[in-house]
């Protein structure tokens, strides 16, 4: 009784003999048959998402799986390389860069959102005054709106993509309707116009998909450590060993652009 009792318990895996279950599921039935996105979605919530769902979320990781040699993240990873850390630490060294100012805006854009719909009080036609009225707290405070306006897109190519997507999986709701509301708020108390980013949109989705916004941020690492495990790759064989790294003397030197011929090649 005493040994039952201290047993601690996990809702996630469970492990016996030639058999491994994820959420209930064999581990060996999910595979081939389900996405990485769909096992991540299965993993956190619990629940097995739909193809639709699935290709939502691929879609999300695949947005933010690299943005260049010179973010935050890259730089710490691409540094630690250059010292001769092996590639656990180095990869270890970009993720600890993600944070509130890089990375960090797709957690503080769902409590925004979330905000947003307590204002509204479950009433989706009040969701254009609670938009407005949100807008006009943060700028009160001095706060900046997280997941809007980029410093290099003025339109981000990612974020109508992503609405697209969401649309098609039937997954846009009073996320998806609260995030456009804020943009058109804010532009109407400025004068400018800060459009949704891919931070905004991922944030969006992930509240209509009822992801709890502590887990915002790990949507982002989890899409950035391939790009970080690339450009870690890129400096250890191409550069030399600690070299100065100037990030605005970073020259692109990689394919010409290219177009994927359909659909059916994009899913393999």
């Amino acid at each position: 009784m005493a040994e039952q009792e201290s047993r601690w318990k996990t809702a996630i895996t469970d492990i016996a003999p030639n058999e491994i279950r994820l959420r209930g599921y064999r581990i060996d039935e999910l595979m081939g048959r389900v996405t990485f996105a769909q096992a991540i979605f299965l993993a956190l919530t619990g629940e097995l998402p739909s193809p639709e769902v699935g290709r939502l979320l691929d879609a999300i990781l695949v947005s933010s799986v690299d943005h260049g040699a010179v973010t935050p993240s890259t730089l710490a990873a691409r540094t630690s390389a250059n010292t001769g850390a092996p590639l656990n630490a180095a990869i270890a060294a970009g993720v600890l860069s993600i944070n509130r100012h890089h990375g960090g805006a797709i957690e503080d854009c769902m409590r925004l959102v979330m905000r947003v719909l307590d204002h509204a009080r479950g009433d989706e036609n009040a969701l254009p005054d609670a938009g407005a009225h949100v807008v006009q707290e943060y700028r009160a405070a001095g706060r900046r709106l997280p997941g809007f306006g980029h410093r290099v897109h003025t339109a981000d190519p990612r974020t109508a993509r992503l609405f697209e997507l969401a649309d098609i999986a039937g997954v846009s709701g009073p996320g998806v309707r609260s995030v456009r509301l804020v943009a058109e708020a804010l532009e109407a108390q400025t004068g400018r116009a800060l459009p949704v980013n891919v931070d905004g949109a991922i944030a969006a989705i992930l509240v209509d998909l009822g992801i709890a916004p502590e887990l915002g941020n790990a949507f982002f690492i989890m899409a950035r450590v391939p790009g970080l495990v690339a450009q870690i790759r890129e400096e250890q064989t191409r550069e030399r060993p600690l070299r100065a790294i100037d990030p605005r003397r970073s020259e692109y030197d990689g394919p010409p652009p290219r177009a994927i011929a359909n659909d059916d090649a994009a899913m393999g």
